[in-house]
């Protein structure tokens, strides 16, 4: 057994075996760390996107439908062909969410106004988020945490409660000066109402 110096000027038996037991305990133990919370985050696989309620001839869209799955937008590319249509990545949008595409749907969520309407202050564009998380904490949400909505005629701005909109809904990329703004659209009929 080695033995080992101490600042006092003594002499310590030294157990290699020791640390190279606790090295690797801290090894596993952050390898844990680590796995655990990704198998525990995963969710369902795109293939597993579970058929949405139907509720008077309306898809009920939760945002645990909605983002059930992972997107990760396409890079911007400034020096790209402005001719060439910009990647949309489409292939990330498992089948039975495209089959969403052109039915009428409630999606319930948080008022995040972008467009309004002159001389009114009616939001005829708004985000739908699943939470409030970005506006008040500054996180940045995934691309499949919101849904645009549209309505012509305006509706009064509601903030900081949940509410359901009716209406079309479109699952297909948006751009704005090249870079994608959203992968839901929602095509509004009319005023919000309050979810309970």
């Amino acid at each position: 057994m080695r033995r080992l110096r101490g600042q006092d000027g003594s002499n310590r038996p030294f157990d290699e075996s020791s640390g190279c037991g606790r090295l690797v305990a801290m090894k596993l133990l952050l390898i844990a760390l680590v796995t655990i919370p990704l198998a525990a985050h995963g969710g369902p696989a795109p293939s597993q996107v579970p058929a949405p309620e139907v509720e008077g001839g309306y898809l009920k869209l939760g945002f645990d439908l909605l983002s059930s799955y992972k997107f990760i937008a396409p890079e911007y590319d400034p020096v790209a062909n402005p001719k060439a249509p910009p990647p949309t990545g489409e292939e990330q949008i498992p089948a039975v969410v495209k089959t969403w595409n052109g039915k009428k749907a409630i999606v319930t969520g948080f008022m995040l106004p972008t467009k309004l309407e002159n001389g009114s202050g009616k939001a005829i564009e708004f985000l739908l988020m699943a939470n409030q998380m970005a506006c008040c904490y500054g996180t940045v949400p995934n691309m499949n945490d919101w849904v645009i909505v549209r309505i012509p005629k305006g509706v009064p701005i509601t903030q900081d409660v949940p509410i359901s909109f009716r209406g079309t809904f479109k699952v297909n990329p948006t751009f704005e000066s090249g870079y994608m703004t959203g992968i839901y659209q929602l095509d509004a009929e009319g005023p919000g109402q309050i979810a309970e």
